[in-house]
């Protein structure tokens, strides 16, 4: 049926029905006498093994979804493997999609390769519209793909950083929509920014045809992130959304997920990828879909869920005992930052100091941003670079519940966070009253004289 079973099968069971997939692709025939230039042949058992021998890869020189006569196995590995994630998408909240593929390669490249494709349908355009998030492959996907990034500054609300609506709309006036290639909006992101406002944003290229591209990076383990993605194409236009996939499905680096509304331009993407290509990313999916099921991957979802909730009231309370705060950023259902004034205040290293502090004490993924760092990327400067913003009103910390988190990551993080929080107000203490003795020795001395 080309479904996610509701049941995850056991792994004998997964491995049986990959040898039977893989004994469909003529280089594992008995009697085959291969003459070409691509046949299959694995110098290395070892690499065979790890592949399950399924070693033609997916798609023909001209299109990436297309089957291959000589890999019948790799073929219906590539079919069931998009229509299964395609199944989950859905499930995930984005019911009315029509069309998605597994692509071999990352979010960023992803992209690009969406770009390349929108270029055929407007020669004239050169201006992509990007409201500003500091994440540089997303950047570099524009440029890579040979188009001038417009970026709209992000608007504070509260502690959130949001969709400028009216810089938006303002630049594409004054640039002309034939000008412009596509509006390429975030859903995943670290706060204080949040999701863009999806729903406004595909009103507007509705209104003024043009397309809009939504990297979805992490957000398919998010029902916020993929009801906004849901209720854009409800109301206005979003042409494709693309999502990574160790990122929302816990395996290697090195795929992506290309899905839309229309299945005739999701094909043209697929047409576009040059040559074949690895099977790995759709095989490794594939494996653990069928290992988690759809109960398996809905229950990931809950408990990221339950964390982010968790997490959440936890660093409110580590925050309150240090004299800093929760940054309050209800729209991000994935990220959160606490606020580190008072640390940056004590010296203009302590901010980065911490993140070293945690890095070799194994906290990974926590990022430590401090105000007015400068960075460019592609000719491009960014003032404020990390905060998504020229001049965020503190430095702050983040940390995520993405899916597979447990409580005890929770816990042993705050628990380290805690502990180099009260290493610096300790050196800070002791340095107080180094200062006041310094101060009181030299008013002595003054008296003295």
């Amino acid at each position: 049926k080309g479904k996610c079973p509701e049941d995850g099968w056991d792994e004998s069971t997964i491995e049986l029905f990959l040898h039977e997939l893989a004994i469909m692709d003529s280089n594992n025939f008995l009697g085959n006498c291969g003459v070409g230039e691509r046949e299959g042949r694995v110098a290395s058992g070892l690499v065979a093994r790890r592949h399950y021998r399924l070693i033609h890869g997916i798609g023909r020189s001209g299109d990436i979804s297309a089957v291959q006569p000589k890999a019948a196995g790799s073929s219906l590995l590539n079919k069931l493997t998009n229509s299964v994630v395609l199944d989950v998408i859905k499930l995930a909240g984005v019911r009315t999609v029509t069309s998605c593929f597994v692509v071999p390669m990352a979010t960023g490249m992803s992209l690009t390769l969406c770009f390349l494709t929108l270029r055929h349908k407007r020669p004239k355009a050169k201006y992509i519209i990007w409201p500003r998030i500091d994440q540089k492959s997303c950047f570099k996907s524009m440029i890579t793909a040979g188009f001038e990034p417009v970026v709209i500054e992000n608007v504070l609300e509260g502690d959130e950083l949001r969709t400028d609506l009216k810089a938006v709309e303002a630049k594409i006036k004054a640039l002309g929509a034939e000008n412009i290639l596509c509006v390429h909006s975030t859903t995943s992101c670290f706060a204080p920014r949040v999701p863009d406002r999806l729903e406004e944003l595909a009103v507007i290229c509705a209104n003024y045809d043009i397309p809009h591209i939504v990297n979805n990076a992490y957000g398919v383990q998010s029902s916020k992130c993929m009801h906004l993605i849901q209720q854009g194409a409800r109301v206005g236009r979003i042409d494709a959304f693309v999502q990574s996939l160790d990122k929302n499905f816990m395996v290697p680096v090195g795929g992506a997920i290309i899905a839309g509304f229309n299945e005739s331009f999701i094909q043209e993407i697929s047409k576009m990828y040059p040559g074949r290509a690895s099977a790995s990313p759709s095989l490794d999916v594939l494996i653990t879909l069928l290992s988690l099921g759809a109960s398996g991957y809905k229950k990931l979802l809950k408990e990221r869920k339950e964390m982010f909730s968790y997490l959440s009231s936890e660093l409110k309370k580590l925050a309150d005992n240090h004299n800093e705060r929760l940054l309050d950023t209800p729209h991000n259902p994935i990220s959160l930052a606490m606020s580190l004034k008072n640390l940056d205040e004590t010296n203009d290293a302590a901010v980065t100091q911490l993140g070293s502090m945690l890095f070799t004490r194994q906290v990974s993924g926590a990022r430590v941003v401090p105000c007015g760092s400068v960075q460019t990327v592609n000719n491009y400067t960014f003032k404020g670079f990390m905060s998504h913003a020229n001049d965020y009103p503190c430095a702050y910390l983040n940390a995520a519940s993405a899916i597979g988190i447990k409580k005890q990551d929770v816990d042993v993080f705050l628990k380290r966070l805690d502990k180099c929080l009260k290493t610096f107000r300790k050196e800070a203490k002791q340095e107080k009253s180094i200062n006041e003795i310094s101060d009181s020795n030299t008013a002595t001395e003054q008296l003295e004289d």
